[in-house]
């Protein structure tokens, strides 16, 4: 047997456990005693007429009580008027017991005949057998109420004929001495008849509901019955004495009616709703009942008309063969029941056309559904061999039905796929069918050649039910829907552009090799790699050549990576590399071997590329990180990140390896930005403004605005100084920065010079400002118009330094920005002029004043070469009709060496250095500095912050001042508030 055939051929684990026995022997042993002691005539005559008579009554009267308190309680059961009627019932015989024992044992006499008693015990046949009807399952046509009636009487007449036959006749004839009396006799066993008629016909009409209760019921009316027949034969009733062994079987009816009510097990809730105990109750018959029972119940029902025209034709025989003439009597009642019995068939002969008619059009509409669907039904047998295969098997697998029918699934079942299926129908087959009436089973099935594409199987998902044992397969072709998924899942974990791994893949590899790795496989490395140039390849040939250049740049990291390695793009112009390792424990062997992968990697990737025609070079810079033991994956791919960055500060299309300090300076720079963001945010910053002298007077022409950062120990550092970090950062986020202290500095700067105008201090400011901060989205075109506008500031107040030009700023843009801010008053000046890129811009740009960089000025007195190259930009200066501001004249020599060449003005630690609000406002007070010159004694004069002169050299005495210890333009005191 196959495997799937081994599964389906295991039968479902019995539910349920054995019902309460104790109920039962407690009414066995009671019934039996009462059984021994009516045979052994009790010991007395007056015990015997004692128990004959109350006994029956009490064993009546708890029926009578059991029935009436179970319809009590369950006052919503379908059946509870049976069990009423059934107390009524029980109720009456027990009356009729206690008149009969009144008479018997209180007066001692004979019971009269007839008696209260008589009509007593006749009126416990009406109730019991109206309760019958309720317990029968109730027909659902006007046909089946016509065949149940029917039924009915086949029994009560084929009954009436045998036993007028038999024994009624002559009750009528001899025993009649009145007419009370003759209807008396004929009273009893008519109502017998009608109850075992009700019995038989409920027999086999029963209702599946309270099955066991009903059970016992009709147990116990049989039995009652048969008592009733007994006693009603003459050769009985002649000799009948109250205690004798008839009444046991009365009173052993009256019991097991008291148990009847209560005899059913059932689930909680389920008496309580009829819905529910009735498919509860069917569902424990089907798994109860055994095999073969239900047909032979039908068989026995269908034979019942038959059996009672049998029964019939047998009491017309007595009477043939007895010489008698046939009764009036059974003549009449034997007709009645072959018409009842005629009819009968013609109603069932109607209703089975009709049923097979019905019958016959679901069978057709079921075949036109199953063999017109899409999917392929299947049924399995217990085997786990194919009984059938509906038509659709052609187009769905390929394969026709007639060729799959008779195989095993297993052999159809891929091998990969075939644990599991086993594994899940087995779990299916154990499983309660209540709780799991279906299954979905995803396999692959082999096609046919018609539909054999690739590897010959297709991808089916099949929703199965149970069938008789076996299973039912109603199964769909999914293998483009499997495709797609695949598809979609590829999609998800790999880049659209280059097919590479995506960063999410490269992550989750990652993870895994340094997770999974062996012990002594630490030399594992993530290589993260950028290209450098790209932005300008996509603003200068567009976007396309550059992504026709990442395409080319992936396949060849793909073709230079070993076969064990990953490659990988993270985004943008960022690949990865992830390079597996041998098990090498030396570092430096390590080190070397990754940095000749990578290396080589750089090489090829900085090849030239060509692109619609053209060559197009980019540089590649690389970074190494090992997976050294105890490093997580989302540290191994920071650490390459910031090794790759390291590269590109360090000259780019270079490959560094990752260092510990590298992170410990990730980490000073991140609380440097986020102390520069407190210290925006919070005020930390202060403005100090520089006195610009005109060299020939000292007088003061403007101020200088530098920014300030007072720290904590009370010093405060320079622009430069609390930026400088972020050269070897992340170019974005120092921007950010520079952009808002840039915005800070402006405003800061308009506002004090319009409240330097308005205390009588007219003095221009000038604020430095890179050209690509002056272009930048972060300070929109019409910020210094409103500046200006808002603090009221006067034309010709504001002069904008342009510092650090970029060859990459678009001159005719900033040459329009420029032109409009010179028509509101702005004045221009070229800060650093004489290196880079100044001298380049000035040919093109609006400028009004040259200031001259502190580089020139460092060397002029010491520096013949430096002398000439100053003087001739002055020259140009003068012709071009700009002023002349040197920046860092420190020194008196520098102040007399400029003013001869004809520089106009000058700022530096000569006249003073930056200066606060209030020092700023004495110095302007003054008006002036003093110009330095020649001393008498032929030394020159040296002037301090202050503005003091202090002679240089000479002999240390109370008049004599020392020089002044010139500090660093980057560290300033704290000035006092």
């Amino acid at each position: 047997m196959s495997a799937p055939g081994a599964v389906l051929s295991r039968p479902p684990a019995p539910a349920g456990g054995p019902p309460s026995v104790v109920p039962q022997i407690a009414l066995a042993v009671v019934c039996g005693g009462y059984a021994v002691g009516a045979a052994f005539g009790w010991g007395s005559r007056e015990v015997a007429l004692f128990m004959g008579d109350f006994g029956l009554s009490v064993a009546a009267l708890v029926a009578a009580v059991s029935c009436g308190l179970y319809a009590h309680r369950h006052r919503t059961g379908r059946f509870r008027p049976a069990w009423m009627l059934f107390a009524a019932s029980s109720a009456m015989a027990g009356l009729g017991n206690g008149v009969w024992g009144w008479y018997e044992v209180v007066l001692q006499v004979q019971v009269p005949s007839p008696s209260l008693a008589d009509f007593c015990f006749l009126l416990f046949a009406p109730p019991a057998i109206v309760g019958l009807l309720v317990l029968a399952k109730r027909p659902v046509t006007r046909a089946g109420w016509v065949c149940l009636g029917l039924d009915s009487w086949l029994i009560a007449g084929s009954l009436i004929t045998l036993s007028w036959s038999l024994a009624l006749a002559h009750t009528t004839h001899f025993q009649g001495s009145s007419v009370a009396q003759g209807a008396l006799s004929l009273a009893y066993p008519l109502l017998d008849i009608v109850l075992v008629s009700m019995v038989l016909a409920l027999h086999f009409r029963r209702s599946s509901a309270h099955r066991s209760a009903v059970n016992t019921a009709i147990a116990a009316l049989a039995l009652t019955v048969l008592c009733d027949a007994l006693f009603s034969s003459p050769l009985l009733r002649d000799h009948y004495r109250s205690g004798q062994i008839l009444d046991a079987g009365w009173f052993a009816g009256s019991l097991l009616l008291a148990y009847a009510p209560w005899v059913a097990r059932r689930t909680p809730g389920a008496a309580d709703d009829p819905r529910r105990a009735g498919d509860d109750f069917q569902r424990a018959a089907r798994r109860a009942q055994p095999p073969g029972s239900r047909p032979i119940a039908g068989s026995l029902a269908a034979l019942t008309p038959y059996l009672a025209a049998a029964v019939c034709t047998l009491g017309i025989l007595t009477n043939v063969l007895d010489g008698r003439r046939i009764d009036k009597v059974v003549l009449f009642t034997g007709c009645t029941v072959v018409l009842a019995l005629v009819v009968r068939q013609g109603i069932m002969l109607l209703d089975n056309i009709t049923l097979t008619q019905e019958l016959a059009q679901k069978e057709n509409h079921f075949r036109s559904l199953v063999q017109g669907s899409s999917d392929v039904i299947m049924i399995a047998a217990p085997t786990g061999v194919l009984r059938y295969v509906s038509p659709a098997a052609a187009g769905v697998y390929g394969r026709d039905a007639e060729e799959l029918i008779g195989s095993e699934l297993a052999a159809l079942i891929h091998p990969e796929d075939l644990g599991r299926v086993v594994h899940e129908v087995r779990r299916f087959l154990a499983a309660s069918p209540e709780k799991e009436p279906t299954t979905r089973i995803e396999c692959r099935f082999r096609a046919g050649a018609r539909r054999a594409g690739g590897d010959g199987w297709l991808n089916v998902e099949s929703t199965v039910n149970r069938h008789h044992g076996g299973l039912i397969f109603n199964s769909r072709d999914v293998t483009e829907r499997v495709r797609l998924q695949a598809q979609l899942q590829h999609n998800a974990s790999h880049d659209a552009l280059t097919d590479l791994p995506n960063r999410a893949l490269f992550t989750e590899r990652v993870s895994k090799a340094v997770t999974g790795r062996r012990a002594s496989d630490h030399d594992t490395a993530v290589l993260y790699i950028d290209l450098d140039g790209f932005k300008q390849v996509n603003d200068t040939i567009g976007h396309q050549a550059g992504d026709e250049l990442l395409v080319q740049a992936a396949r060849r990291l793909a073709e230079s990576v070993r076969s064990g390695d990953i490659a990988a793009r993270l985004g943008g112009d960022e690949f990865a590399a992830l390079i597996t390792g041998d098990g090498t424990r030396d570092r430096a062997q390590r080190e070397f071997r990754v940095h000749e992968i990578a290396d080589r990697l750089r090489i090829k990737l900085s090849e030239p590329y060509r692109i619609d025609g053209r060559d197009v070079r980019v540089a590649a810079s690389i970074g190494v990180a090992f997976a050294d033991p105890g490093v997580s994956p989302s540290a191994l791919l920071r650490n390459a990140d910031m090794a790759m960055y390291r590269a590109k500060q360090a000259g780019k299309g270079r490959v560094e390896m990752y260092a510990p300090q590298m992170q410990a300076e990730v980490v000073q720079r991140a609380e440097l930005a986020t102390k520069l963001r407190t210290a925006l945010h919070e005020g930390e910053f202060a403005l100090l403004h520089q006195p610009v002298v005109e060299l020939a007077s000292g007088k003061i022409t403007a101020v200088a605005a530098h920014a300030r950062w007072r720290s904590a120990e009370g010093i405060l550092f320079t622009p430069q100084e609390f930026l400088r970090v972020g050269d070897r950062g992340r170019r974005t986020e120092d921007g950010e920065r520079a952009a808002e202290l840039s915005r800070w500095q402006l405003e800061e700067a308009v506002e004090q010079a319009a409240a330097r105008h308005r205390a009588g201090h007219p003095v221009p400011v000038a604020v430095r400002l890179s050209a690509r901060r002056l272009l930048d989205r972060g300070l929109p075109p019409k910020t210094i118009e409103t500046l200006l506008t808002r603090h009221d500031l006067p034309s010709g107040s504001l002069v904008l330094e342009l510092a650090e030009s970029d060859p990459r700023v678009p001159l005719d843009e900033l040459e329009r920005r420029l032109v409009a801010l010179r028509r509101l008053g702005v004045r221009i000046a070229l800060d650093g002029f004489g290196s880079g890129y100044a001298a380049m811009a000035l040919r093109r740009l609006p400028v009004d004043v040259l200031r001259l960089d502190r580089g020139l000025i460092d060397g002029i007195v010491e520096s013949p070469r430096l002398h000439k190259i100053t003087s001739g930009l002055l020259r140009i200066a003068a012709d071009l009709g700009m002023y002349s501001v040197a920046d860092g004249v420190d020194l008196p020599e520098q102040v007399l060496a400029l003013s001869a060449m004809g520089c106009t003005h000058g700022q530096g630690l000569a006249f003073s250095g930056p200066l606060d609000e209030p020092r700023l406002r004495r110095a302007l007070n003054r008006g002036a500095y003093p110009v330095p010159d020649l001393a008498g004694d032929g030394r020159p004069v040296v002037l301090s912050g202050s503005g003091l002169p202090v002679p240089r050299g000479g002999a240390a005495g109370p008049d004599s001042l020392g020089h002044p210890p010139l500090r660093s333009n980057s560290e300033t005191s704290v000035p006092p508030t």
